[in-house]
């Protein structure tokens, strides 16, 4: 016989209390295989492939795509079968996502069991013997909640082109096996049935069509995009900053036209290509250093500002499903060339949705590259801990006075937004001349190291 075995859906770590399927990756009536991912969901953190501890049938799906389910609840639920010979997959993996696991020891990978192999576990249904023209009847509740009995996949893919559902059919095999007559004799009793009411139809005599009444001012509502998931995120922890943090921001333009051309000769100099924002966040790791005040959070419980060892830098990354912040760990040890890999693999896991939970938390200061949208200032808001953001704006040439002459430079404004609560104008213009400095005359940063 079959265990079924229920999976619920497993904390994904950092205090993540819910999450929005997006795709299941299998159907009711599949055979899954221990650790196969069965669904791929989306949390406030990242997207998340969630694998099913379990071997066998899936018989029971919870929540449609798009709708959003609570740590804990029932996520599907999995056929299992119990072999003598001890070669059942009911122990479960070892498989760990961020926060969860089985809550035995990891056990070894058993076999997997082939579709033939997974026992049904639906009771015995009676061979039809009512006439072709004649409905079903309705399944009972436990073969509802039970494992399909179809053994055969070409059965199973029959019904799926057809639309029939397996579990709706009575089988007339052994012990209510689902034949591929069984499929073939319900496709055409819905063949006949919509063949009745198209002739239904058709005798209906025709009604002139009711015209729609115009919808009013008040009715127009417009277009609802539920917040939850990443966007979600973002609007709460925005949110939080606007009201707890006073912030202030304060911008310098900056001649970088020295800091263009020392990223042309480190980059034909050989090796690993150096990025702008991986020559920014070293400059931003060494401003960093000088003024720790900015390094820090705020903490009101204890009305203490806690200044932080290491520099955990985060960017901001726009991508299909909104705005990220990826995380680059201790930035503060990086040369500006793994900086650079850094950033690059981060940025491709955030476009491919693949970031951890891990990877999109942890930020001490953040830098803000939204010259990439073609655009020169912002006042960005404080990503919530942290105590201050630095915003690049675009990189063009302007009418620049250089050595007491004018002449065409490529110019940068650079714009400081900092939590007031822990340090004041002073400390944030220092923090803010010196990166500009360093951007002006990179050989202000060799200096100061």
């Amino acid at each position: 016989m079959a265990q079924v075995l229920e999976f619920k859906l497993p904390d994904l770590g950092e205090g993540l209390t819910e999450a929005s399927i997006v795709t299941w990756l299998v159907q009711v009536g599949d055979v899954v295989a221990v650790d196969q991912p069965v669904v791929e969901v989306e949390t406030a953190k990242a997207m998340v492939e969630v694998p099913c501890p379990y071997g066998g049938v899936v018989t029971a799906r919870f929540g449609e795509e798009g709708s959003e389910l609570p740590v804990g609840s029932p996520l599907l639920t999995v056929a299992v079968g119990t072999a003598a010979d001890g070669e059942g997959d009911d122990e479960g993996s070892g498989n760990v996502l961020v926060g969860y696991g089985t809550t035995a020891a990891p056990a070894r990978r058993r076999r997997v069991r082939r579709q033939d192999d997974v026992p049904a576990a639906a009771p015995a249904v009676p061979t039809r013997t009512a006439p072709a023209a004649s409905p079903a009847p309705a399944p009972d509740a436990a073969r509802r909640s039970g494992p399909v009995p179809v053994i055969s996949p070409l059965v199973r893919k029959l019904a799926r082109e057809h639309g029939l559902d397996l579990r709706e059919l009575p089988g007339s095999g052994p012990d209510g096996l689902i034949l591929r007559a069984d499929v073939e004799s319900a496709m055409r009793e819905t063949v006949q049935v919509r063949a009745h009411v198209t002739e239904a139809e058709a005798a209906a005599p025709t009604q002139a069509p009711t015209q729609a009444p115009a919808p009013s001012d008040t009715s127009a509502g417009g277009i609802r995009v539920p917040l939850r998931g990443i966007r979600g995120a973002v609007a709460d922890k925005l949110s939080r900053s606007r009201r707890e943090i006073p912030d202030a921001t304060c911008w310098v333009d900056a001649d970088a036209t020295e800091f263009m051309h020392a990223r042309v000769a480190m980059n034909a100099a050989g090796g690993e290509k150096i990025s702008v924002l991986a020559l920014l966040a070293r400059i931003c790791t060494a401003a960093l250093a000088r003024y720790p005040e900015l390094n820090s959070r705020v903490d009101l419980a204890a009305r203490e500002v806690v200044q932080l060892d290491g520099v955990h830098l985060g960017f901001a990354a726009q991508t299909e499903r909104g705005l990220v912040v990826p995380v680059v760990k201790d930035a503060h040890v990086r040369d500006a060339e793994s900086l650079s890999a850094e950033f690059a693999r981060l940025t491709e896991a955030a476009r491919a949705g693949r970031l951890t939970p891990g990877e999109l938390t942890g930020g001490t200061f953040t830098l803000n590259n939204y010259g990439v949208f073609g655009v020169d200032g912002s006042t960005p808001i404080i990503n919530h801990p942290e105590a201050a953001m630095l915003g690049v704006g675009r990189i063009i040439p302007k009418p620049w006075v250089h050595q007491g002459e004018l002449a065409v430079r490529q110019v940068v404004q650079l714009s400081l937004t900092f939590d007031h609560r822990v340090c004041d104008g002073g400390t944030a213009g220092g923090f803010l001349r010196y990166v500009a400095d360093c951007v002006e005359q990179p050989a202000v940063l060799l200096r100061t190291l």
